[in-house]
């Protein structure tokens, strides 16, 4: 089963926010609600007006050596990977609106310090959420890392927070509750539990028909991405993710009617978007969030 995308009506033009500067930046691909554009991060955002975007979700490579193509160097010294991410983050922070949300997902080798200089840019820290995804084979002589670190700040106080409640958890097995919640289970409000800052259900994405065969990175989950749009802003809102990867944040965009800006350094993966965009043969994980505000279930609308 694929997902059916929401119709709208003319390409959204980004005129009105890219604007900046005497050669602003050329799209490559447009849809009615979002624009891609293929270059560096460092050289399209500061063509973006200030104070003009509601949500940022960042997903920058975590400078662990890894292969992402000829222009992508993964393998910084320390100090010139901290330097390179306070630039993406000095432009991230001047065109948030006030109220804003900005979402930076790494390692927490490298959340750390961000998240302190995040804080020495004026942002208001609201959470470090712990996403339980396995990295892979135990490390020798290390506690074994088991999260991502997800760090969620805004400017000033959030202009969009909605309360999102999860479903209880239940055995994959079983099928039964694997909490009985101190024995008050009965009072506990039947449209599921409280959002928590530790995250146990988003699934690593490994089966082809969630991802690009033509892409070797990893992808991020539409649950992520989707949990994280759908507490901080609303339909119609604009949304920019600096590091594209294999698109996931703009295919959620477009399922979930946010504007996007989108910018992805390599020449490849912005084919392997553009192609994501236009097919919309890739699945998406399942949310079954209950947003408190809008009293409804947003689960995707598929096709059979």
């Amino acid at each position: 089963m694929t997902q059916a995308r929401l119709q709208f009506g003319a390409p959204w033009s980004a005129a009105e926010v890219i604007s900046r500067g005497d050669k602003p930046p050329k799209s490559v691909h447009a849809t009615e609600l979002g624009v891609l554009f293929n270059g560096d991060c460092l050289s399209v955002l500061p063509h973006i007006k200030n104070e003009s975007v509601d949500t940022i979700f960042a997903d920058p490579p975590f400078n662990l050596g890894k292969e992402y193509g000829e222009t992508v160097n993964d393998g910084r010294p320390d100090d010139e990977y901290l330097a390179w991410s306070r630039k993406w983050i000095d432009e991230s922070v001047r065109i948030i609106q006030p109220g804003g949300t900005l979402f930076l997902y790494n390692i927490p080798r490298w959340n750390i310090p961000l998240g302190a200089y995040l804080i020495e840019r004026g942002l208001l820290f609201r959470n470090w959420i712990a996403v339980n995804i396995k990295f892979g084979l135990p490390i020798p002589k290390r506690i074994y890392p088991s999260h991502y670190s997800l760090l969620y700040f805004t400017k000033g106080k959030a202009k969009t927070f909605r309360s999102i409640r999860t479903p209880i958890e239940t055995c994959r097995h079983c099928g039964k509750e694997i909490k009985d919640y101190g024995g008050h289970r009965d009072a506990m409000n039947p449209k599921g539990v409280n959002l928590t800052d530790v995250w146990n259900d988003i699934p690593p994405v490994r089966h082809w028909k969630f991802k690009s065969k033509k892409r070797k990175a990893n992808q991020l989950s539409t649950k992520l991405v989707r949990r994280c749009l759908e507490l901080s802003s609303r339909p119609g809102d604009l949304v920019l993710d600096p590091f594209g990867g294999s698109g996931t944040t703009y295919d959620v965009c477009e399922h979930t009617s946010r504007h996007w800006i989108g910018i992805e350094v390599e020449k490849e993966s912005c084919d392997v978007i553009i192609e994501r965009l236009e097919n919309g043969n890739l699945h998406h994980h399942p949310l079954h969030d209950h947003i408190e505000e809008e009293e409804q279930i947003t689960d995707y609308v598929e096709e059979r």
